[in-house]
């Protein structure tokens, strides 16, 4: 039977508003926990990291980034034992800036072997802004420049190491919403992003496939950091920052669907569940579905 390691990361202090530090609790009042043995996986449920309180914000730049940083630091460790115990991640969020940790742990472990991973990256907002190009400081708009060895040395350092994955095998899906400095630094920096045009375009089966293709390339496998806002806010109201055009229910779905086809996925976030925003849990619901198709669930 295959592992499956739950690890909840409530904290809301990279995230313009509170709430989404109810994330985890949100998505684990739905059933899908039990729902995994069926899908084959032995389960543990690693419960909640300690998010410290900050009542400082430091930097206006990059706030909260000291009690971040930690929180980040945190997350490698239990990522990395995960995989280490060879139990796959999945990561309960939480605001986006946790993508630095466990981005960073399961790059750790594959860089041990001698193996890259890839990164894809799914979103409404680009996410790679840094301390120098923010216009709000708040850095679950920034995690994935530090990913990438960019911005805050300390925040790019999580994990003892900087650049988790290049930029070649890293991809963003949905995306809707760029600053300029965002377009500008993944032009430099030759990163694949598909926006919704390309979704609207091609379908979302043709786009990830070439995502999928893209984070492969030379990896070991790649791991999937998925923003509930990248789904449409008349299916996912429950989020921080909700952007119109996003992805369709099915478009969600199949996306993940077709993660778990390609059988290459290392690991997975879901972040950005607000439960404040939410109705009646339906995002929360949503999250916690579409983290079984990820991990498998079929229709038929």
């Amino acid at each position: 039977m295959k592992r499956v390691s739950l690890i909840g990361v409530p904290s809301d202090l990279g995230a313009n508003k509170k709430g989404s530090s109810g994330g985890p609790t949100a998505i684990r009042r739905t059933d899908f926990q039990k729902k995994l043995p069926g899908l084959g996986y032995e389960v543990q449920d690693y419960g909640d990291i300690a998010v410290p309180s900050s009542n400082t914000v430091g930097s206006s730049k990059k706030k909260h980034a000291a009690a971040i940083s930690k929180v980040c630091q945190t997350l490698c460790e239990v990522v990395y034992g995960c995989l280490k115990k060879k139990s796959l991640p999945v990561v309960l969020g939480g605001d986006h800036s946790l993508a630095m940790g466990s981005m960073a742990g399961v790059s750790r472990f594959y860089r041990q072997q001698n193996k890259r991973v890839g990164l894809i990256w799914v979103d409404a907002h680009g996410d790679i802004n840094t301390p120098g190009s923010t216009l709000s400081g708040n850095i679950h708009g920034m995690p994935l420049a530090h990913i990438l060895g960019v911005g805050d040395k300390r925040l790019a350092h999580i994990g003892g190491f900087t650049g988790k994955v290049l930029p070649r095998n890293t991809c963003l899906v949905g995306i809707r919403d760029l600053d300029p400095a965002e377009k500008e630094l993944m032009r430099k920096m030759r990163i694949r992003v598909f926006t919704m045009k390309e979704i609207d375009r091609y379908g979302m089966a043709r786009v990830t496939d070439q995502a999928i293709e893209q984070a492969s390339e030379g990896t070991t496998g790649f791991h999937v950091s998925f923003d509930i806002d990248a789904v449409d806010p008349t299916v996912a109201q429950g989020v921080d920052t909700p952007m119109r055009g996003g992805l369709t229910y099915r478009e969600a779905h199949l996306f993940m669907e077709l993660i778990a086809d390609s059988g290459s996925m290392t690991s997975v976030d879901m972040t950005e569940l607000n439960p404040l925003e939410d109705v009646h849990n339906t995002t929360a619901e949503l999250a916690s579905e579409l983290i079984l198709s990820a991990l498998g669930k079929r229709i038929f």
